[in-house]
């Protein structure tokens, strides 16, 4: 079972290093980590990703709340958000697949950003099954070099009713 955390920090040097060190410590597994200023900038956002059974979940969760430095952890499943990935994948091609390397990126609304007689830079944003599936169809491409943030997920918004006179 996958969990996203989204764990509001003090904005200091050290706090990853700490949080880091606690998965090392208790062997938990970091599937992936995105941290960013928030509109406070005393305070960011870390953004994890960790998989396990709903005892090491629990723990993740618990352990963090213990931490000094946090401020607030948020925990949700992939079907209670909206998470993107962005993905710069440098590629060479030839004149034999140029052309099917554009249909690619066309059909996954992809942008080439980059461009040399046989190089080309994508970049591509997402949901992490998406990017799965754009580097799965770039498979018979030569990938040079490849770059991905992590996941970055926020809770999906809920429609409150609005109340009728």
């Amino acid at each position: 079972m996958k969990r996203i955390y989204s764990v509001l920090v003090e904005n200091r040097a050290g706090v990853l290093s700490k949080v880091a060190g606690l998965f090392w410590r208790r062997c938990f597994n970091i599937e992936s980590l995105a941290v960013g200023e928030t509109e406070d900038p005393n305070v960011s956002n870390m953004i994890i990703v960790s998989s396990g059974d709903g005892h090491i979940l629990e723990q993740i969760e618990k352990q963090l709340n213990k931490k000094i430095d946090v401020i607030k952890v948020k925990t949700f499943d992939e079907s209670e958000s909206v998470s993107r990935e962005l993905m710069l994948v440098k590629v060479r091609y030839s004149r034999s697949n140029r052309k099917d390397l554009i249909e690619i990126c066309q059909l996954m609304r992809a942008t080439v950003i980059d461009l040399s007689d046989s190089m080309m830079t994508i970049q591509f944003c997402d949901t992490p099954e998406r990017v799965a599936l754009f580097l799965k169809m770039l498979k018979n491409v030569r990938i040079v070099e490849i770059t991905r943030t992590g996941t970055l997920a926020l809770t999906k918004c809920m429609e409150t009713p609005v109340p009728t006179e």
